[in-house]
Parts: C-alpha cells; structure tokens; sequence
C-alpha cells in the first residue's frame, strides 16, 4: 500500500507526520535527499528539514542523487526505513532522478509500502507531470530534462506554497491556469497530503 507524507514545509508540520507514521521513530532512518536545493541560492528549508526528522529522533543518511554512486543510491533508497526528498528546483530534481535510474527504484520502494516524505518539489514530482510548476521553479536549471513527464506515484497534482510568500502569486497563476485541466491539490506551508493507498486527504496542523 502506498503511503506518502506531502508538505509545503516539513519543518511546519512534523508532528502531523509523527501520528500519521503512528510508529516508534527512535533509531529509525532515513534516506535524506536534499538534490533539489543544489540549484537554489537559498536553501535554508534543507536544514530546517533535516533538524525537524532529528528532532523527531530518525537518523538521517544524506544521498545527494547528482554526485552518488549508482550503488550508494541504490543501498540507500532500498535499506533505510524511510526516503525523503527537499524542496528545491523540481525540474533539476526530476533530471537528476531519472539520470540516475533513482526514480524507478523510488516508485518500487513506494509500491512496496516503504514511506515517501515529500517537501515542496519533493511533492511535486509524485504527480504524473511537472510542466503546471514552471511558474514556481525556473525549468532552465534542468537544461538535459527531455520530458516533464514524472514519477506518476500519485493522480493528482500537488500545489505546495497556498497562500504563503514568496510564492504566492506564483500558485495563483498556476491554479488559474490548469484548475479545470488538472486535479490540484493546493497545500499551505501548515499543511500536508496524506496518502493511505486510495485514501487522499489533507490535514492542517493544530
């Protein structure tokens, strides 16, 4: 059964993630893949990120998809308990995922019920096609990307950011454009999708 944990800001919602895991973190780990954010001039969510799953007592192991060994990418992804990828660029994410053949092994630990925590682009590219977030991220910085095709994991389009600067406008422009093309799922950064199988739904935190 597939189970996915989709935010805007991890950091934001952490708890929200705890009661949905409903299992002992401690010593747990997790696959922790920040390659989104190697574009970005900012990055400040990585390590907001990494201190929230710390916080939550996992052991984060850091994959860096774009400079990893395809034999690391492929330990890491498939022994540790959980995976968990950044926010960033999603057009560069999803180059570099499937570069590396990453991807195909992400789809079949999710189908394999392993639990995928997605922040922003990380949430994104769990849709069947990325091309609805050029208005949030710039497609320029994945110059070998030939197809926005995605990973597909899920039917629907997640729309981190609802409300929340800087990206604000951005949403509003995109939900403008392909509400009645696309099913969106707009979250803010106090939100999250939570996916039991079928089950969609989205919870903010209290």
């Amino acid at each position: 059964m597939k189970r996915l944990f989709l935010a805007s800001s991890f950091n934001g919602v952490a708890r929200l993630f705890s009661s949905f895991v409903n299992e002992d973190l401690k010593g747990k780990t997790v696959t922790f893949i920040p390659t989104a954010s190697v574009p970005e001039k900012l990055s400040f969510y990585v390590n907001s990120g990494r201190k929230a799953l710390l916080k939550l007592g996992l052991i984060v192991d850091e994959l860096e998809v774009s400079t990893a060994t395809a034999d690391e990418i492929s330990s890491k992804l498939q022994q540790n308990d959980f995976i968990y990828i950044t926010g960033g660029n999603t057009f560069f994410l999803l180059q570099e995922l499937k570069r590396t053949g990453a991807d195909s092994i992400i789809i079949e630990q999710i189908n394999s019920g392993k639990v995928y925590i997605g922040e922003s682009a990380g949430a994104i590219i769990m849709s069947p096609n990325i091309e609805y977030a050029k208005d949030m991220d710039s497609c320029k910085k994945a110059p070998d990307l030939n197809t926005f095709s995605a990973l597909k994991v899920v039917e629907f389009y997640p729309l981190p950011h609802y409300t929340n600067q800087p990206f604000k406008k951005a949403v509003e422009k995109i939900i403008a454009a392909y509400e009645s093309k696309l099913q969106l799922y707009p979250i803010s950064n106090s939100q999250a999708i939570l996916v039991n199988g079928e089950d969609v739904r989205v919870e903010s935190k209290k």
